[in-house]
C-alpha cells in the first residue's frame, strides 16, 4: 500500500459527493489514517466514520490561524505525526466582475487563499522535525483559463493564488524534504454543481472536452494520491492538469 502507516488531513471532506472526501477514501484504502477537516463537527465525524472507525473528523473554519494549529495539534496528539496536508476546501461562485461584491470576494479569497496558508503553515512544522512531507493544493483550469465556465473573476483569482502559492512553498520548503504541488481539475461532476447548471450544460462542457466528459470526484482524488506518494518522490512545484485536455498547454 502507497501511503502505509503514514496520516494526512483533508479539508472541505466532509461531503460523501464531492473530492475532498474522494480524496480521504483513496487514500485510506491505500493504508493512510485520515483527518477530514471541516466546519460542521458532526459531518466531518459522519464522513470519516464512513471510511473507517480508525479515522478522524474534525470541525475547523481554516480561516482562522488558531484553529488550524489547533486542529493539527490534536492530530498530533492522537497519531503523532502529519505526512500529508490536501487543502481541498473552497467556494465556488460564477457572479461576473460587477455583479460579485466585496463579502464575496472575501468569502472566496479566504477560505481558498488564507486557508491553504493557514493549514500549510500549521503542518510545516511537524514534516520539518521528519524531514518529510506532500502539500497538495486545490487550484482550478480557471486559474488558467481565465474562467469561462462556473468561475467567476474572484474564483479564477483564488484558484491562481492557490497555484502560485504551491509553487513558492515548493521552493521554499525542498530542503526541508516537503513537495508542494498543486492539481487544476476541469470541471467535476459534485455536489456543487447542482443549481448551477443542468444536464443539459454538463453536456454541452463535455463537448468541448477532447475526452468527452466531466471529471468524477476520484479522478482528482488519483491524482491527488499520485502527488501524495513516492511515486511522485521527485516532482515539486507543478500545476497538475486534471481536465480531459480542457487546457492544454
Amino acid at each position: 500500500m502507497q501511503l502505509k502507516d503514514q496520516v494526512a488531513i483533508v479539508t472541505g471532506g466532509a461531503s460523501l459527493l464531492g473530492i475532498g472526501w474522494a480524496t480521504a477514501r483513496r487514500f485510506a484504502d491505500e493504508g493512510a489514517r485520515v483527518v477530514i477537516l471541516d466546519l460542521d463537527r458532526s459531518q466531518a465525524e459522519q464522513a470519516a466514520h464512513a471510511i473507517g472507525a480508525q479515522h478522524l473528523g474534525l470541525a475547523c473554519d481554516i480561516r482562522d490561524e488558531s484553529a488550524c494549529r489547533s486542529s493539527v495539534q490534536h492530530v498530533l496528539d492522537t497519531f503523532g505525526r502529519v505526512d500529508i496536508l490536501v487543502n481541498n476546501a473552497g467556494v465556488s461562485q460564477s457572479h461576473r466582475l460587477m455583479d460579485s461584491s466585496q463579502a464575496d470576494y472575501d468569502l472566496v479569497m479566504d477560505v481558498s487563499v488564507r486557508g491553504a496558508y493557514n493549514m500549510s503553515r500549521a503542518v510545516v512544522p511537524a514534516m520539518r522535525s521528519r524531514r518529510s512531507g506532500a502539500i497538495v493544493s486545490m487550484g482550478s483550469v480557471a486559474a488558467q483559463r481565465g474562467g469561462g465556465i462556473l468561475g467567476g473573476p474572484h474564483y479564477s483569482a483564488a484558484k491562481g493564488a492557490i497555484q502560485a502559492l504551491a509553487k513558492a512553498m515548493a521552493r521554499e520548503l525542498a530542503p526541508d524534504g516537503i513537495r508542494s504541488n498543486a492539481i487544476a481539475p476541469g470541471m467535476v461532476d459534485t455536489a456543487l454543481l447542482v443549481g448551477k447548471i443542468d444536464d443539459a450544460g454538463k453536456l454541452r462542457v463535455a463537448e468541448g472536452v477532447p475526452l468527452g466528459r466531466l471529471a468524477t470526484p476520484i479522478d482528482i482524488a488519483n491524482a491527488c494520491l499520485f502527488l501524495a506518494s513516492n511515486q511522485s518522490a521527485y516532482i515539486t512545484g507543478v500545476v497538475l492538469d486534471v481536465s480531459g485536455g480542457m487546457h492544454i498547454h
